[in-house]
C-alpha cells in the first residue's frame, strides 16, 4: 500500500515553463496512472484527448473543466468522470486549484 500527501506534492510539483501548471507523477503502474496538477490563478490544461478514461478529483480550489457538454464549475470533492477519447479540459479560477487524475488504463506502453 502506498499513501501519498497530494497538498504536499503539489507544492513541490514543477511547471515546464511559467505559463503552465505544474505537474507531478504520483503513481504509475502498468493498468493505472496518477498526475496531480497545480495550476495558479488563470492557469489552463487545454482541452485534449485520451485513450483512457480520465478521472479528476478536485483536492483544493476553484476552477472549471471542460467536456463534450460544455464547461461546468469544481471545487473541492468534487470527481469529474470522462469516458475515453471525450474531450476534457480544465482551468483555475481567481486561486490556485490542485487536481489528481487517475487515468487508466494507463495510457502508451508498460
Amino acid at each position: 500500500m502506498n499513501i501519498y500527501d497530494a497538498l504536499t506534492l503539489a507544492a513541490a510539483a514543477i511547471a515546464p515553463n511559467g505559463g503552465r501548471p505544474a505537474t507531478t507523477l504520483v503513481h504509475d503502474s502498468s493498468d493505472a496512472r496518477v498526475v496531480l496538477f497545480r495550476l495558479e490563478a488563470g492557469q489552463a490544461v487545454p482541452v485534449h484527448t485520451s485513450s483512457s478514461t480520465v478521472l479528476l478529483m478536485i483536492v483544493s480550489g476553484t476552477g472549471t473543466v471542460t467536456g463534450e457538454d460544455g464547461e461546468h464549475a469544481v471545487k473541492p470533492g468534487d470527481i469529474v468522470a470522462y469516458a475515453e477519447q471525450e474531450p476534457h479540459g480544465m482551468q483555475a479560477a481567481g486561486e490556485q486549484l490542485i487536481i489528481a487524475a487517475v487515468i487508466a488504463p494507463r495510457p502508451g506502453p508498460g
